[in-house]
C-alpha cells in the first residue's frame, strides 16, 4: 500500500469491521524485526534461539533488521535495545527472565518500556502452565512499547522462546508493528 503511515492510518480510520485493522496491518508490507539474545555462554556462533528465530521471521514474511547476542548486563541489554529498535518495529528478548542472581533483562526492560503489555506476560504464562506445571510462575515474560518499537521479552528456553513466537508474536506481528507505527 502506497503512502505515508498517517495516510494509511487514515485509512484504517474509515474501515467498518472488528478485521479492519488487522487488514489495514497486513498491507503494511514486511515487518522489521530484532533479535536479542541475553545469555553468558552464548555466542553468535552457538545460539539455536537465534538460528531458530532467524527462520520464523522469514517464514512469516518478516525481515530480521538486527541481532545481536549480550550477556546478562543491565548496560549491554540497554544497549542492544536501544541499537535494534532504531530499525526494528519489534524486538524480540530472549533469556534472562527468570529469577537468579544473573536474570537482570526484566528488570533492565522494565525501567525502559515507556507503555507496558500485560497481557502478554499473562498470556505466555498461561500457555507456558500447559507445558511446564507450576514453574511457569517463574517466568517473568514481559512485553511494552520504547521508542517506537513493541519489546517482546521472553525466556531463553528453546520451547519457551517457540511457544512465544508461534502462540503469541508471528500471529500478531503485523497488528503489533502496525498499532506501534500509528
Amino acid at each position: 500500500m502506497e503512502g505515508t503511515r498517517s495516510e494509511r492510518a487514515a485509512i484504517y480510520d474509515h474501515r467498518v469491521g472488528s478485521d479492519a485493522h488487522r487488514t489495514a496491518a497486513a498491507e503494511l508490507g514486511p515487518v522489521d524485526v530484532g533479535v536479542i539474545t541475553v545469555s553468558d555462554t552464548r555466542t553468535t556462533d552457538d545460539d539455536p534461539n537465534g538460528r531458530w528465530l532467524h527462520e520464523r521471521i522469514a517464514a512469516a514474511g518478516a525481515v530480521v533488521s538486527g541481532y545481536r547476542v549480550v550477556r546478562d548486563e543491565p548496560d549491554e541489554v540497554r544497549a542492544a535495545v536501544d541499537e535494534l529498535v532504531a530499525g526494528a518495529r519489534v524486538v524480540v528478548v530472549n533469556g534472562g527472565t527468570g529469577v537468579s542472581r544473573r536474570d537482570t533483562t526484566y528488570d533492565t526492560l522494565a525501567g525502559m518500556l515507556e507503555k507496558t503489555l500485560p497481557g502478554f506476560g499473562e498470556l505466555f504464562r498461561m500457555l507456558s502452565f500447559e507445558q511446564v506445571g507450576a514453574a511457569a510462575m517463574l517466568s517473568r515474560a514481559t512485553a511494552g512499547t520504547y521508542r517506537g518499537a513493541v519489546v517482546v521479552s521472553v525466556p531463553g528456553s528453546p520451547k519457551a522462546v517457540a511457544l512465544a513466537w508461534e502462540r503469541l508474536i508471528e500471529p500478531e506481528l503485523a497488528h503489533l508493528a502496525w498499532e506501534v507505527g500509528r
